[in-house]
């Protein structure tokens, strides 16, 4: 094995911690790494070129990897909870009247959207988007759910809470995603007088059916009910 005084070995050091500088490695000495790569170069037959090269290799392949390694895109762990969702999300089976959309494209399947367009009752052909939110401990913790717009409903507030029994007291982990949007369909082909978040819009329900009914379509249709101005769900 050749050593310190060969005049190869010594430039070929010489060019190695060079090399290590410029790819921005610390200035230190790697002395008995150095010694063993530069010997098995020299092992190695070839031209004075050729063994220059086989350096840069050594040199380089290190950061390369590291490089490539960087530039290969990450796999995302999934959670328990996403897992869940993904499976209750490809279980679905929708009717005509429900859509189902993700705004931030369907690697986040914790935040999407659900429209319903009801075929009968009081909010026939009316359009109403809600928001689902997944939290972190679903199935075990109820999907959080809100109303994207402004509805008289006995069970809809105006800040689009909804009342749903199984989105609270009645929830349980072996309910899904698609238990919980055939739940607000039947909000609206049978609102619930009796659990109200909206007291006045129950109230009518009960009391004046009719009355109720002509202030559902004046919101529909964009206007005020007892001075509260609700937005248009109609095409």
């Amino acid at each position: 094995m050749l050593h310190h005084g060969n005049l190869l070995y010594d430039s070929l050091v010489f060019e190695w911690r060079l090399l290590l500088r410029s790819l921005g490695n610390p200035p230190v000495y790697y002395t008995y790494w150095e010694q063993n790569k530069v010997a098995d170069l020299m092992a190695k037959q070839g031209s004075e070129q050729d063994l220059f090269d086989r350096l840069y290799v050594f040199a380089t392949s290190p950061k390369e990897a590291s490089e490539n390694a960087a530039s290969k895109p990450q796999i995302k762990e999934q959670s328990a909870s996403e897992l869940r969702v993904h499976r209750d999300i490809n279980e679905l089976t929708l009717p005509p009247i429900c859509t189902i959309n993700f705004p931030n494209g369907k690697d986040d399947l914790m935040n999407f959207e659900v429209s319903i367009k009801p075929d009968e009752g009081y909010y026939n052909e009316g359009t109403f988007p809600f928001t689902f939110q997944i939290p972190i401990l679903y199935p075990h913790d109820a999907p959080k759910v809100k109303c994207k717009v402004k509805v008289y409903h006995p069970n809809i507030d105006l800040e689009g809470n909804v009342c749903l029994n199984i989105l609270r007291e009645d929830w349980k982990p072996v309910l899904n995603i698609n238990a919980v949007i055939y739940g607000l369909i039947h909000l609206f082909t049978e609102p619930n007088y009796e659990d109200p978040l909206n007291y006045e819009a129950a109230n009518e329900l009960k009391d004046n059916p009719s009355l109720f009914e002509t202030n559902v379509h004046r919101a529909m249709w964009g206007g005020y009910v007892h001075e509260e101005y609700f937005d248009r769900v109609v095409d």
